[in-house]
This record gives C-alpha cells, sequence and structure tokens, in this order.
C-alpha cells in the first residue's frame, strides 16, 4: 500500500469542494447579525492627520459608526517574536495615533449594514492632513540616508578586500530588483464575531498561519490565547503575504468588539498594494573573482533594500551566495534604508529569489568571462560542504540535477555565441541557473481517529494554501496505516486543533509528517488496548503481538477484525491518538535543497517580441510525497519567475509616493499565454539525514535562480545584459542594457 501510495500522482482530495464552489474562504462567512466595515485609507505618504470629519458618513443610511484615531479602543501591540507565535511584520496598530507612514495607510474604518453602504461611507469621511515630501523609491532613500546594517543576517570568511585584487578574472557590478506584490486571487479578509459573555473571539481569516493568528489577536487584546480562535480551512494563496497579521484583521475584530456585531472586512484590490506587505525592492552589489582555472577565489555579496518606518524587514539576499559555492573569501551583508511604503514581508523564497538573480546573473557573466560553459563553470565551483558553517550537505545531487537538466535540454547543442541561434524570425537564447533553498522542519502536533464507520480522520492545525497540505497528509495517514487515501478525511486551519506550524518556509510537510504517523501509531495502540481489554474482542492477548493493516486489527492466530467490530463491544465510537514532534534535526549537517533550471527564450527584433519558450527544471528536494503536486509546485514557481523576470514591477509616483498600477489590468503579471512548455525533472532522493520519511519542502526552490536563467538566455539571444529587473523592450532595443 505504502508503494503504491507515496510517490504517486494523487489529484487532491480538496479539488472537488474547490471546483463546486462548496470550499469557503474568509469572506464567504455570513453570521447572524453581519456588519460589513470599509476603510479610509490616507492619500498622502508621509505626515500627519489634522482633522477627520464624519458627520456626513455618519448620517448615511445603514452607517453604524466610524472609527479612527480619535476613537479607537486602546490596544496593545504584539510581542513580536517568531518562537512565541506573535509575529508581526508591522508592529504599530491601526489608528494608532495620527501620523500617517506610507500612502494607503488605514486612518478610518466605516462599519454598515451592507457592504455598498460602507463603502459609500468611507467615500464621504473628510481628512485633512500636514503633509510632508516621502521618500518613495529605494533609489531616494539610498541618496540621502545612510544604510542601516543588519549584522546578524551577515557572514564573513576568508578576506574578500585581499582577495579580489589578486584575482585572474574580476567582477564587479549592481543589480537591482522591483517591489513586487503578492497579489493572491482572493484578497485579505477578516470575518470576526465576539461573544463578550464568554470574553471570546472567533474570527475567519485569509492567513497561512491560523495559531500565530490566534496567538497574535490574543495578545493584541489581552486574552489568553485559549480564549481566542482562528480558523482558515480554505485559502486562495499567499505566497508569504498572509503569513502573518496585518492592521485590517485588528481593525476589524476590534470594530466587531465595539458595534457588539459579526463584522466582515476584506482589503480591495488597490489596498493590498499598500497595507498588506510586499516584496522589498533591492540594490545588490556583487564582486566575484576566479583564478585562471575559473575557480572562485572571492566572493562579495552586498545588499540594500527598502523598508519602511513602521516595521523593519530584512531581505536577505546573500542566504545562499554564502553557502552554495566553493569559496575561500566571502562577504555577506545586508542593510535597509526606511522609505513612505508600508512594510515589505516575506514573498515566496524571500531573500533567495531575489539574492539569486544577482548570484546566478554573476555567475553567467564570469563564465563568459572565464571562457567557460556556464554548467562547466558551476561544476567547477560545486561543493558538498555548507563554507558557512563548515558542515557537509545532509544531502547534495546539485550534480545530478545539473547532468539530468542539460541532457533533457538539449545544452550540449548549445552553440555559445549570442544571436548565433535562430529558428525562423527567432533568434533564441538558451540560459541556465542553479536553485536553492533551505531545508527546514519545526515542531508540529497532530490527532489521528479511527472511526467505527471505517474512516480516518487527521487533524491539525496548519494550514493549506492551495500546495497540496490535504492531499499529503491523507496520503502519509494512508500509507503509514494501509488504508486507500479515500477512507482518509483531513481537517486542518484551525487554532482548535493540535497545534501546527504556519504555512512558509516550504517546512510544512518535513514537519507534519512525523506527528502524523506517529499519531498514527498512538490511534493504533488505542484500538489495540481495547481489543484487549475486558469484554474486548481479543480479551488477554498481548498487544505487541497485534498488527492493524487495510484497516483490519489482526492477530497471529489470522483472527481479524475491523475497527468497528473492535469499537462494538466497548460501545465506543473511535479510537484516537495524538503526538507532538520537535525539529530535531541534527547539528552535524546543513540542509538546503538544490537544482537547475534550464531555458529558452525567443526573441523576433522585427517585432521587437520575448517570450519564455521552453523551461526544463531539474529539483532535487528528497522523497517525493506526490509526483503530480510535486511537479505543479515547481511549475507554480516557473510562473511566477516569468513574472519577476518580465512583467512584474510595483510602480510608484515619485512625488506623491502613490504605487501607480495598483490593479490587475495594470500590474502585470503572465497569463496562460505567457506559459512556455515545461518539463519538470524530480530527482527523488531521499533525504534520510533530515529526516526519516526523507522529504524536503519543494514550494518555494522552485522559483528561485528562474529569473537569472531567463536573463542568461536573453543575453544570449541579444548580447544585452540587462541586470536590472523587469526585463523591458526597451532594454533590449535602447542603450540602457550591456
Amino acid at each position: 500500500m505504502s508503494r503504491e501510495i507515496i510517490g504517486a500522482a494523487k489529484p487532491r482530495i480538496d479539488g472537488p469542494a474547490k471546483l463546486s464552489g462548496t470550499a469557503t474562504y474568509a469572506a464567504d462567512h455570513y453570521p447572524p447579525g453581519l456588519a460589513y466595515a470599509y476603510g479610509v485609507f490616507s492619500s498622502v505618504a508621509a505626515g500627519r492627520i489634522r482633522s477627520i470629519d464624519t458627520a456626513t458618513a455618519e448620517a448615511m443610511p445603514g452607517v453604524i459608526a466610524v472609527l479612527h484615531h480619535g476613537n479607537f479602543p486602546q490596544l496593545h501591540r504584539a510581542p513580536n517574536q517568531f518562537a512565541n507565535g506573535t509575529k508581526v511584520d508591522e508592529p504599530r496598530l491601526p489608528f494608532e495615533d495620527e501620523q500617517v507612514y506610507y500612502p494607503g495607510q488605514f486612518v478610518a474604518l466605516v462599519v454598515a449594514d451592507s457592504f455598498a453602504a460602507a463603502r459609500s461611507a468611507a467615500a464621504q469621511v473628510e481628512v485633512s492632513y500636514q503633509d510632508k515630501p516621502p521618500t518613495t523609491n529605494l533609489a531616494q532613500g539610498m541618496a540621502a540616508q545612510t544604510p542601516k546594517p543588519d549584522p546578524s543576517t551577515g557572514h564573513q570568511r576568508g578576506d574578500v578586500d585581499s582577495a579580489w585584487p589578486q584575482a585572474a578574472h574580476r567582477l564587479d557590478v549592481v543589480y537591482t530588483t522591483p517591489v513586487e506584490t503578492h497579489n493572491p486571487m482572493e484578497m485579505h479578509a477578516t470575518t470576526a464575531a465576539w461573544d463578550e459573555a464568554q470574553q471570546r473571539l472567533m474570527f475567519y481569516e485569509s492567513t497561512q498561519g491560523v495559531m500565530f493568528a490566534r496567538n497574535t489577536m490574543a495578545a493584541i487584546f489581552g486574552l489568553a490565547p485559549e480564549q481566542v480562535e482562528a480558523r482558515s480551512p480554505y485559502i486562495g494563496s499567499g505566497f508569504g503575504g498572509k503569513a502573518w497579521i496585518w492592521p485590517h484583521a485588528v481593525a476589524c475584530a476590534a470594530a466587531a468588539r465595539r458595534v457588539g456585531r459579526p463584522v466582515q472586512l476584506v482589503v480591495p484590490r488597490a489596498y493590498m498594494f499598500t497595507t498588506t506587505g510586499h516584496r522589498a525592492a533591492t540594490h545588490q552589489h556583487i564582486r566575484m573573482g576566479t583564478d585562471a582555472q575559473g575557480r572562485l577565489t572571492s566572493l562579495a555579496h552586498d545588499t540594500v533594500n527598502s523598508t519602511s518606518p513602521v516595521g523593519r524587514y530584512v531581505e536577505q539576499c546573500g542566504r545562499c551566495t554564502k553557502l552554495l559555492y566553493a569559496c575561500d573569501n566571502v562577504q555577506v551583508t545586508h542593510a535597509t534604508v526606511a522609505i513612505n511604503h508600508g512594510t515589505p514581508t516575506s514573498m515566496r523564497a524571500p531573500g533567495a529569489t531575489p539574492g539569486m538573480f544577482a548570484l546566478e546573473s554573476a555567475m553567467d557573466e564570469m563564465a563568459l568571462q572565464t571562457g567557460l560553459d556556464p554548467v562547466e563553470f558551476r561544476r567547477r565551483n560545486y561543493t558538498d560542504i555548507d563554507g558557512s558553517l563548515d558542515k557537509p550537505f545532509s544531502s547534495n545531487h546539485l550534480g545530478k540535477a545539473l547532468e539530468q537538466g542539460a541532457q533533457r535540454f538539449g545544452w550540449s547543442r548549445r552553440d555559445p555565441r549570442p544571436g548565433s541561434m535562430t529558428a525562423g524570425h527567432d533568434v533564441l537564447g538558451w540560459g541556465m541557473a542553479v536553485a536553492n533553498w533551505e531545508a527546514q522542519k519545526v515542531g508540529a502536533s497532530a490527532r489521528v481517529t479511527l472511526g467505527r464507520d471505517g474512516r480516518v480522520q487527521v487533524s491539525c492545525a496548519t494550514q493549506d494554501i492551495g500546495t497540496g497540505t490535504y492531499t499529503v497528509l491523507a496520503q502519509v495517514a494512508a500509507a503509514h496505516l494501509g488504508v486507500p487515501t479515500a477512507s482518509v478525511d483531513v481537517d486542518i486551519g484551525d487554532s482548535r486543533y493540535k497545534p501546527g506550524p504556519i504555512s512558509g518556509g516550504s517546512w510544512v510537510t518535513a514537519s507534519v509528517v512525523p506527528s502524523v504517523t506517529q499519531a498514527a501509531d498512538a490511534a493504533v495502540a488505542d484500538l489495540k488496548a481495547q481489543a484487549v481489554a475486558e469484554g474486548g474482542v481479543l480479551e488477554g492477548h498481548d498487544p505487541e503481538t497485534l498488527g492493524f493493516d487495510a484497516g483490519r486489527l489482526e492477530a497471529t492466530d489470522g483472527a481479524s477484525f475491523s475497527v468497528a467490530e473492535v469499537l462494538a463491544p466497548q460501545r465506543l465510537a473511535s479510537a484516537s491518538g495524538e503526538a507532538k514532534t520537535e525539529a530535531g534535526l541534527s547539528e552535524d549537517y546543513s540542509y538546503h535543497s538544490f537544482g537547475a533550471h534550464f531555458v529558452e527564450v525567443r526573441w523576433d527584433p522585427g517585432i521587437s517580441r520575448l517570450r519564455v519558450a521552453r523551461v526544463v527544471s531539474a529539483i532535487d528536494v528528497g522523497r517525493v510525497v506526490n509526483k503530480r503536486m510535486a511537479a505543479n509546485q515547481v511549475e507554480g514557481a516557473i510562473a511566477m519567475g516569468i513574472g519577476m523576470a518580465l512583467f512584474e514591477a510595483t510602480e510608484y509616483d515619485p512625488h506623491s509616493g502613490r504605487p501607480v498600477n495598483n490593479d490587475y489590468a495594470e500590474y502585470l503579471v503572465p497569463t496562460h499565454a505567457d506559459f512556455p512548455e515545461v518539463d519538470v525533472i524530480l530527482l527523488d532522493y531521499p533525504d534520510t539525514n533530515f529526516s526519516e520519511f526523507g522529504a524536503r519542502g519543494i514550494g518555494e526552490i522552485g522559483l528561485t535562480g528562474l529569473p537569472a536563467a531567463i536573463a542568461n538566455a536573453v543575453h544570449h539571444a541579444t548580447g544585452r545584459r540587462v541586470r536590472d529587473l523587469p526585463i523591458r523592450l526597451d532594454d533590449l532595443m535602447g542603450q540602457h542594457a550591456v
């Protein structure tokens, strides 16, 4: 049974609910007496509120209340600590004072009987500002401020300053990436209700972490965590932007308490560009040196990223640079400058995604300078030791990824001369880059129940953000118990269940699987105990001699009983077990996943058309639990990588600081027409040093390196090296690239 389930391309068990529309999201809940909230958002980027006139709005039909800094309840800031589950990116509470730090900041909230009434009234709230000139982009910030270093995320070994001038080949370049906005299809939403008699808050939230949401709201409202319930059974994706609580959730819960009714607040698409996070803009300076044979002798990667005045966020672009290649002299630094934007946050493979664009673009540039093929240059600098920790990797099959990816792509047929490969009117560009992401595992708990009806229930307070967690947990439980996947029900996304991890960092599968298998063992042990107890079907037997397979308890004498037959004499509905597991990673290894992307772009100079035509990605993430969903994860990451390389950039008015393309019409993302032919190779080498199960996370790694592979392919096609994302047509036609 295990061989038939684990690794199989099983369909998603939550698919029917999503396709039929019965899956309920945060804004799909309508408790009795529901009121609706709509925000009033700052029209200036910096300054203070001089006055708020709410009289007209309050007099409108259906309006219940208008909240702002003058009448908002006094709340507590969250401790903002990952360890105790209260992490936030924007520690400032909504309406905490009259100060304005970024455009689109909440300055008031209208609550009304209907969404239309709340929105109409919000437009009638008149706010007067005393504004001041804002800092609107990273370049302005770097010109006006000294970047604030973050020593805790840096790394230094050897002596880069001495080694680099002596290198046979040297590279000294700057790469930049713009602000990217997450833009999941489901907008941020909260539906909150209070039970004042019990002093309890229950809220539905579009969140990647129900336990973090619960703990954070409890801290803010001065409650015990047990007095708060956070629920998020389905999420319309998050990409990191829904990891932590944002001001809208706090404002919604406070409004519900104030008006004594459940309240729902959905953040409008335009203001998801301002108040719910984004990927920070980066300025990355790389100095790279090699010896005459093309082996790295020095590598410096210094990053400055934009952050906000109300919450510092460090984009760790050098997190892969310090360990990916063999080099004795390495320097990684990170620093920030505050600009008048909302607070940045994690976006898929944070740090590594923009960082690998810079690193892998530089590796391509250096390969050309040394006269080496880009694949050979990376092979020559391969290492199985994490130089930043001086520890071996738990498992590293980057060499296999390079070999299999190159073979499947046909890399050996590549003519290295830029512009030399054609197909009809198109000039072909072939580029490649390495992928890398850390493998992580955190503590988790789970409960497994064996029911009289023959069904198995798995529950855990983790979430499925669209990555397939429902299905993975069903597969693992089914394989471990020897039952069909169709007989397993999975309940997640509710803080009332046993604590589970936030859905981020590619760690859910590795973290929750051990607790599920151990909880399943505990449930079987409970079933055995009922069987051998007085009056049981196997009374007096030694439970250690009993087995469980295919939904039946088996004795050595051949006797076999279904779960229902075991439980019936005891008049029990179920047998259940719980388990709690810790991260438990050995300190003997460094844990990472690896991969290689090979990309073909086609450039038609006659009509100035550039497109990604073909991608081959070979990914090493340990054991593969579900081939279909694993490939889907990489394919989705490829789409995001195309977006980062060719389309996505949040544009701000340089004078007002307001985002000017804050909608799906003008914030460009890839469509189906932009998606290339894709071939995903899953190497499937179980990493038993990482865990007994051997599976590392796959959600993030497919994005890392892909934008660089596209940029490298563009250089091969056009001869133009574009170091500032996204790549625009005028970069290829004008004088901006080199």
